[in-house]
């Protein structure tokens, strides 16, 4: 039996409890952390997890050897550390989204991981939707051919007062913006399937939130090898909360939420369709097989497996690593105003959290600051293509 804590009792904590929840005969909540004692009281109180201790640190669990699994679910400032001293204890991690502030922190990270021989994973959820699972695996088949161009649209809505909790839209706080905190779900995803590029090239703006520090639209351009691009829009201005990845290949286009076009050249060159192809890409997406848990509940599972088996995550520090030198990247890039190449150095100042703070535009002050907000919260798309339909249809 793996014995967890929960170290953050915020908006997302609850997604990682019920999760953990779904495997009643593999793992125990033993624990819940928040700086807000009653938070964390609150927490086990409205969840159910009426023998879980509470504390207001981490450091509270560092030495007790009954907990074998941290998930980390605080604001992103403190991942790294609280990752780092609980896998100098022993203890497995696993860490929300962003997996860090700098790339330094994430090496750092990786580092604690592989010198106590510890599972390190990084939420990135969305890769275990059948949506996105399937769409990497079609282009791995190779059906379309060579990815020439690919669109990746994370595009979210939020009001000014998203804003005004006490850690969200400052540099040192957060880390970031929308490309941080919204798009590294998209950003990851893209890196996945596609790898790293070579270069990058950003416009950065704050263009309706002035309680906030960062960026609330991004757009981006990502160079590949032999031409291919990729073109990633990050945005919390984005009414209908549209997320797609499309991908241009040489002889199809596909997608999530998904969508399959075929085409084929006159001799004239201009298109006609080819629906022998369509079918046959449609053929080998509807017959890969379901996965038995999405979401959080399937890289939870993920990583209960890791333990249990000794083998790597999906998702490793390493993969995390990744989407945060891609954000990194367009943060670089945007606030240089050029294009930057990949990948980034030791000793660019963007490689470090102070270096980033002081070469980020900073595009309003922070006026108000709160330490709670209450309401619904919106996780973004499932992909499946009904809600495609029910969107009236993909663009690109």
């Amino acid at each position: 039996m793996i014995k967890v804590a929960i170290v953050g009792t915020g908006n997302i904590a609850p997604m990682h409890i019920e999760a953990f929840k779904a495997f009643p005969e593999r793992c125990e909540i033993v624990a819940l952390v928040d700086i807000y004692l009653e938070k964390a009281g609150l927490c086990r109180e409205r969840l159910g997890l009426r023998k879980a201790r509470v504390f207001n640190s981490h450091k509270w669990l560092l030495d007790d050897p009954d907990i074998d699994l941290v998930s980390i679910c605080t604001p992103p400032h403190d991942h790294a550390s609280i990752a780092i001293d609980c896998l100098n204890r022993g203890k497995n991690v696993i860490v929300e989204k962003p997996m860090a502030v700098s790339l330094l922190e994430c090496d750092a990270m990786i580092a604690a991981a592989q010198q106590n021989n510890k599972v390190l994973s990084v939420i990135a959820q969305n890769r275990f939707r059948a949506p996105i699972m399937n769409l990497k695996k079609t282009l791995d088949s190779g059906l379309i051919g060579r990815v020439l161009h690919a669109q990746v649209d994370s595009l979210w809505w939020r009001g000014r007062s998203y804003y005004d909790l006490w850690w969200r839209g400052l540099w040192e706080k957060e880390g970031g913006g929308c490309t941080l905190n919204h798009a590294v779900h998209h950003i990851d995803m893209l890196a996945w399937m596609m790898g790293m590029p070579n270069k990058v090239s950003a416009v950065l703006s704050n263009a309706a939130h002035d309680n906030s520090e960062v960026e609330d639209v991004s757009v981006a351009v990502m160079q590949y090898d032999q031409g291919t691009l990729a073109q990633v829009t990050s945005s919390v201005i984005h009414h209908g909360e549209e997320q797609q990845l499309i991908f241009q290949g040489e002889k199809a286009r596909i997608s999530a939420p998904w969508k399959v076009v075929a085409s084929r050249s006159q001799e004239n060159g201009f298109p006609v369709p080819d629906p022998e192809l369509e079918q046959k890409i449609e053929g080998f997406y509807r017959g890969l097989p379901e996965l038995k848990y999405k979401a959080h509940t399937g890289q939870i599972d993920d990583v209960l497996t890791a333990i249990e088996t000794n083998r790597a995550p999906l998702i490793t520090g390493e993969q995390g690593r990744m989407a945060l030198e891609l954000i990194t990247a367009i943060y670089k890039a945007g606030s240089e105003q050029r294009t930057i190449a990949l990948p980034l150095q030791q000793d660019d100042p963007f490689y470090t959290v102070e270096g980033l703070r002081q070469n980020v535009p900073y595009f309003h002050q922070k006026t108000t600051s709160l330490l709670d907000l209450n309401g619904e919260i919106t996780l973004g798309s499932d992909y499946r293509q009904d809600e495609l339909e029910k969107k009236g249809g993909s663009k690109g």
